[in-house]
């Protein structure tokens, strides 16, 4: 129905199909790829995206009845055919280089020196970008149009990925320049970035398909499908940093101008660029990253700094393989070498039994680390990893660790090959192993199975869920051990007796815990809905649910063909949201909720809802006193509101709390409102 608000009748300025085919298929393409630029690179959508599907479904249309107008660069040719053959070998035209590695602040002083006396200056301007973890390509543009894109390979020779790389929707087929040059070969990073990382891992987990290790191997792998299709479905991200081939364009005279024609000509760029002076403006840009690293959208693992002057890096040159005037700043090491003490089992809230390696305590990653990951059974033979190994483990951030692989070498006699249990190791139940999927689950469910009635209430309990402060993993085992608690709703039946004579739980926390519980009764449909595990379904689909259907009721009755109307519900989301709902003591459950005092704010569909804030984007920094950044990113949405992770010429306004990061001086520069918390609150009461 949002589509209808954008009909194109609505405005007799727009060529009509009808009238000139030709005029509208251009200000099709035209329409689609500024859509796909606003929602992929500078992460703004400009449309509803039931909008976005018609115009797109039009231009196919108008592409079927006339095959003669049809451009080359027409975004319904982002996905190809299946490839019948490998990937064929390129030939870089100018070779992609690796770059040389600092690991302390010493060795970026001594490569500031070494530059200096180069050039025989006191001081050099340097230009700080991150350092995406990802895969290296190289695109080429001939007289603005995509033509051929290729790996970084061993640098000389890469492989073609054209086919693959047209269907990243952040990379433009024709450059947004009015007049482009003849020949232009782009160089950037493939990348996936962390929330997309973890809902291909889940997806995959759920169809019983391979996991990906992490985001850089995802990308990768998407990358060099043979099947165009696969790489499309993936929400791949591409940053342009630099140029291999320019012919026919001058007049770019630095490393900063050049990321600006990038930009200009329809590419992302490093969302964290600053221009420097000398060593101590690289240290100074290095521990600012380092400490919001954690924090960002994608994998990075380290930065890079390159001479600003163009001339100046032509005089500098290159050193064997390596330029000269740019240097890599790597981070500190998040792998490290440990033992495997003993292989576990545990049961998730889905009953997916999952291999935990244990491990010799090890410092990695910012944490001392005793378990990891080892995803499934197929992954723990792939790797083949027994009690006893010395293996490398990874973390990342706030990523749960995981083994990445064993180190080979000397390993015990007689320690056999590991095998998942036939029986659930906690109710007995006789697991399910299917030949479709790589997951083995325990089939009893949460009503039967420990394990799975404590991960789901974890996961009910959770902060992006029905969020109730104090009630932690050891409380919850308690509380399911002494039979206090069998279902989520049994929660809001608990006495001030019941919590104060768990251990550890004196009369004041017992009632803080309480008030807690009280709290969270008001919720929100989408939270609710997050909160009762119902598999396939996220915050991001809940969220979507909620919107659509505006009631809990009207999601129940819905038919699968109903919920698959939703955007991002597929049948096999659908499926799971039917078999949930038709269960009956799923709905018993909802009904005691309600009658235990749950409530939300409900309404009916989207298309008679009035919404504020539509068409406005917020950026969120620093600590906001009255609410968490999470509450005020809720209440914009519910608003019409979007919330964005970073600061563009679209966003609306930067909300700005206490101790705001770099993001104000890049609001100051792109001219976006900077509001504080009073200001903020104001205008949610009177929005402009």
């Amino acid at each position: 129905m949002q589509g209808d608000l954008f009909d194109q009748h609505d405005d007799p300025s727009r060529p009509s199909g009808k009238e000139d085919p030709a005029r509208r298929m251009a200000y099709l393409r035209s329409e689609i790829e500024q859509h796909n630029y606003a929602y992929f690179v500078l992460d703004s959508p400009t449309v509803p995206d039931a909008h976005y599907d018609l115009l797109f479904r039009e231009l196919q249309d108008l592409e079927a009845l006339h095959p003669d107008l049809v451009s080359p660069d027409s975004p319904t040719h982002r996905v190809g055919h299946v490839s019948s053959a490998q990937f064929e070998p390129v030939i870089h035209q100018s070779p992609m280089l690796s770059l040389q590695n600092s690991f302390s602040k010493e060795d970026v002083q001594d490569f500031d020196v070494r530059l200096r006396n180069l050039l025989e200056l006191d001081a050099i301007e340097y230009v700080a970008e991150l350092k995406f973890d990802g895969l290296a390509v190289s695109i080429r543009y001939e007289r603005g149009y995509l033509v051929q894109a290729a790996t970084r390979g061993d640098g000389l020779t890469g492989e073609d990925v054209t086919a693959n790389i047209r269907t990243i929707r952040s990379i433009p087929l024709r450059l947004g320049l009015s007049d482009p040059p003849a020949v232009v070969e782009v160089r950037g990073e493939v990348v996936m970035k962390q929330a997309d990382f973890i809902r291909l891992n889940e997806a995959n987990r759920e169809a019983g398909l391979q996991e990906f290790v992490n985001p850089r191997n995802a990308a990768a792998g998407s990358v060099r499908q043979k099947d165009p299709g696969i790489s499309a479905k993936r929400r791949l991200s591409f940053f342009a940093y630099g140029v291999g081939v320019l012919e026919g364009m001058a007049g770019l005279e630095s490393q900063s101008a050049l990321l600006a024609f990038l930009q200009e000509a329809g590419f992302a760029v490093s969302p964290e660029i600053r221009i420097v002076r000398g060593a101590e403006g690289l240290l100074s840009f290095y521990d600012a990253v380092l400490e919001k690293r954690s924090g960002l959208a994608f994998d990075i693992d380290g930065l890079v700094y390159k001479v600003n002057s163009l001339a100046e890096q032509q005089r500098l040159g290159f050193v064997s393989n390596a330029p000269r005037f740019a240097r890599a700043h790597k981070f500190p090491a998040e792998e490290a070498l440990t033992e495997v003490t003993g292989i576990d089992v545990q049961v998730g809230r889905t009953g997916v039994l999952t291999p935990v390696a244990r491990l010799v305590p090890v410092f990695v990653g910012g944490a001392t680390v005793t378990n990891a990951t080892l995803h499934n059974e197929a992954e723990v033979h792939r790797k083949d990893i027994r009690p006893g190994d010395t293996v490398i483990v990874r973390r990342a951030g706030d990523v749960i660790p995981e083994v990445v692989s064993r180190v080979p070498g000397q390993r015990r006699e007689g320690v056999d090959v590991f095998y998942l249990p036939k029986t659930c190791p906690v109710c007995g139940s006789d697991v399910i192993r299917r030949e479709d999927e790589v997951a083995v689950r325990c089939p009893a469910g949460w009503l039967y199975c420990a394990a799975q009635k404590k991960a789901g209430l974890m996961h009910f309990a959770s902060r992006r869920a029905m969020h109730i402060e104090g009630l932690g993993e050891q409380l919850i085992e308690q509380l399911v051990d002494r039979n206090l608690v069998n279902t989520p709703a049994d929660l809001y039946r608990l006495g001030l007796e019941d919590i104060a004579g768990l251990d550890r739980m004196a009369a004041k926390s017992a009632r803080n815990l309480l008030d807690a519980l009280d709290a969270s009764r008001k919720t929100t449909l989408s939270r609710f809905l997050y909160a009762l595990g119902i598999r396939h379904v996220g915050e991001a689909t809940a969220s979507v649910l909620a919107d659509h259907f505006g009631t809990l009721q009207l999601l129940v009755e819905a038919s699968v063909e109903e919920l698959t109307e939703v955007e991002d519900v597929g049948p096999v989301v659908a499926a799971s949201l039917r078999e949930f709902f038709g269960r009956s003591e799923n709905l018993e459950l909802i009904l005691q909720f309600r009658e235990l005092g749950v409530t939300w704010e409900e309404r009916q569909s989207d298309s008679g809802l009035v919404r504020p804030l539509e068409g406005m984007t917020f950026v969120l920094t620093g600590t906001l006193q009255g609410m968490s950044r999470d509450v005020a990113a809720e209440k914009i949405r519910a608003s019409g509101g979007k919330v964005s992770s970073s600061v563009s010429k679209k966003t609306t306004y930067l909300v700005a709390g206490e101790s705001p990061g770099s993001k104000v001086l890049q609001a100051r520069r792109l001219g976006v409102i900077i509001l504080d918390e009073a200001g903020f609150y104001a205008l949610m009461r009177t929005p402009v």
